[in-house]
């Protein structure tokens, strides 16, 4: 069953209200709205459409939410998604334009921002975990995971990392099915 429009949009206005710290802590907000409260999407959905979303240009979380309203409503999902997710920041940047270069210099608003940084390493993790239970499934997986994490650590850029690892998922696939119909 389609979600209605006005539900979508106020769930990812909730999310967006909620988002705080950029796309990587939007998969535990959307697995908890999408996943497990509104039963929308299944998780593998939320890690699928992350993925693509931070592989074409743009912002992360709002990359992600389009891929998401798209698949639950088309087009016009799409557009609903995007909105709800936006205006909760785009509001608040509007309301507080003229306060925040105070703010910025104020010590407790420092205060209170280095502990919200703090709560977005936990919700990073969150995101690692939840796509890690459905990207790491076998041995191959966990092999790209550590081939990309070596190549992170001697400084290779991740966009040669994601491209060794689409051309090695691409051969593991042939080769995977070829033995398949070798052996039928």
């Amino acid at each position: 069953m389609k979600p209605k429009l006005f539900d979508m949009f106020l769930t990812f206005l909730k999310i967006g209200a909620l988002l705080l710290g950029g796309g990587y802590v939007i998969v535990p907000l959307l697995s908890s709205e999408l996943v497990e409260k509104h039963r929308w999407i299944s998780s593998e959905d939320v890690v699928d459409f992350y993925a693509m979303g931070q592989c074409v240009p743009g912002i992360i979380a709002v990359n992600t939410t389009l891929f998401i309203g798209y698949k639950l409503r088309g087009k016009t999902g799409a557009l609903t998604a995007f909105f709800g997710l936006i205006l909760p920041p785009f509001l608040t940047i509007i309301l507080l334009a003229s306060i925040l270069i105070k703010m910025a210099q104020n010590v407790i608003m420092n205060d209170i921002f280095w502990g919200v940084n703090v709560s977005i390493i936990i919700l990073m993790f969150l995101t690692v975990k939840e796509v890690w239970k459905t990207s790491i499934v076998d041995r191959f997986t966990f092999f790209i995971f550590v081939l990309t994490l070596v190549l992170s650590g001697i400084g290779i850029s991740p966009s040669i990392s994601i491209v060794i690892s689409a051309i090695l998922g691409v051969i593991y696939k042939l080769i995977e099915k070829k033995i398949k119909e070798l052996q039928a």
